[in-house]
């Protein structure tokens, strides 16, 4: 029977290298915080127990990571890998295996971390390690001459040889409890950094007899760790790729992979058609044969079948019907809801407001907390009021309505089913159905009137 399986995350550095105010692990890939990846990775092995250390700006890590089946413990001050492992031990149980592993390594599979847990669970010290093009400030490896893990050496403390190979330790490792507890208490500070490498504890093992053994992983992608932002960059356009490879795969046309940012869920029906440069946040949905144009970004929402959103359109927390037409250079704020055959033109806003199906506004116009029926035609020019300086007020537009340009709705208002608003109208109280409401000033010519010229 497998012993419990416990987890430790590494999250305590600062990462200098970042070059930022903000801790290393919570930097963004693909919208997600580094750490978090490890995490999702970390719960697919279904442990008892998850402890992540912190340190530097340790309020700001927990806030981002917390979570019911989550334990923060914190290091201060820094002494190295060694001594987080050692406190996140004393706030897990003593029996079972434990994985420790780091907060920045976002790409490493569940699968490798099984593959090393399954190792301690037979009494021995599992390594999750990666052959690499350029070991170039990595641990590494060292084997005997049998081929058996004999130590890891940081590439401070490697003599040239140790430097020449290319198997590096990757940051990950299992062994039972009640050894890794003993090992750690017995870690030293003799080295180039000055402090507690975890690293040390293969030597400790090897040396009482115990079994080492590294679980080598060929794609030496899912093993990168995040240092600075130029290997942040790197990482980021990888996922995307794999994120846009997946889409291709199962029918959607991305019209170029690399120019393409998935920040969350996207989730495409059959034939949909993105274009270049468009940004995707938390969870969007893009129904059947949707198409959107260059430069757009979508944010939690959802597109009707048949839909098309064209270049440079902003949809935040919107739902958009089928067979819809958006943009170009529109903007869908929270709480937007447009049923089928909608169309909402270039330099439009909409904001937490319906329109029902057909309706149309084409140009130039902003509709904020409003209701608009069926078949509605809002001019160009024209804008719901729905602001006195201190409450939002609502607009309801029956179905039918034709709304002339440059006119002004000023809420709280109800525009009849079938009216006509002449354009330039300021509308401040009830249009009846059915009726032309014309709200401006008579018409007036000065036929005295000059021109001013300039002086001289």
């Amino acid at each position: 029977m497998a012993s419990p399986l416990d987890v430790v995350i590494l999250a305590a550095g600062q990462g200098k290298r970042m070059h930022s105010a903000l801790p290393k692990v919570l930097h963004c890939l693909a919208g997600t915080p580094l750490a978090a990846y490890v995490l999702t990775a970390a719960r697919a092995l279904s442990p008892r127990a998850i402890a992540v250390v912190v340190g530097h700006e340790a309020d700001t890590v927990e806030r981002a990571l917390a979570a019911p089946d989550v334990i923060f413990v914190r290091q201060d001050p820094p002494r190295g890998t060694g001594d987080a492992a050692r406190l996140a031990l004393d706030a897990l149980p003593p029996d079972g295996v434990t994985l420790v592993g780091l907060g920045d390594v976002p790409l490493v599979p569940s699968e490798a971390l099984a593959s090393v847990a399954e190792i301690a669970q037979a009494s021995r010290v599992g390594l999750l390690t990666a052959r690499v093009r350029n070991p170039f400030g990595l641990g590494r490896i060292v084997r005997g001459p049998a081929g058996d893990v004999q130590a890891i050496v940081e590439e401070r403390d490697a003599a040239p040889e140790e430097r020449a190979v290319n198997e590096i330790n990757t940051g990950f490792i299992a062994a039972p409890t009640s050894l890794l507890k003993l090992w750690l208490s017995r870690l030293s500070p003799h080295n180039a950094q000055g402090e507690f490498y975890l690293t040390d504890i293969v030597a400790m093992a090897v040396a009482e007899g115990v079994g080492v053994e590294a679980h080598v992983v060929n794609d030496e992608v899912s093993v990168l760790g995040v240092n600075d932002r130029a290997q942040l960059a790197k990482l980021e356009r990888i996922l995307q790729r794999r994120k846009a490879t997946t889409l291709m795969l199962a029918g959607t046309t991305i019209v170029d992979p690399d120019r393409i940012d998935i920040r969350g869920d996207l989730q495409c029906g059959r034939d949909v058609t993105i274009d270049v440069g468009c940004v995707f946040e938390g969870s969007v949905r893009l129904g059947e044969r949707a198409h959107v144009g260059p430069y757009c970004v979508l944010r939690d929402c959802a597109v009707g079948d048949d839909t098309r959103v064209d270049a440079f359109c902003h949809v935040d927390s919107a739902t958009i019907g089928r067979h819809c037409r958006i943009g170009p250079y529109a903007r869908l704020r929270p709480g937007t809801e447009l049923a089928e055959d909608v169309h909402i033109g270039n330099f439009v806003e909409v904001k937490a407001s319906t329109l029902g199906a057909g309706s149309k506004a084409n140009h130039l116009a902003y509709v904020g907390d409003a209701v608009l029926g069926s078949r509605v035609n809002y001019g160009a020019g024209s804008i719901t009021a729905n602001y006195d300086g201190a409450n939002k007020h609502r607009s309801i537009i029956g179905d039918d309505v034709h709304v002339g340009s440059n006119c002004v709705l000023v809420a709280p208002i109800t525009i009849g089913a079938g009216a006509t608003i002449g354009g330039g109208s300021t509308v401040v109280k009830e249009a009846p159905a059915g009726q032309l409401t014309l709200a401006r000033a008579a018409q007036v010519s000065n036929p005295r009137w000059k021109r001013p010229r300039k002086k001289g």
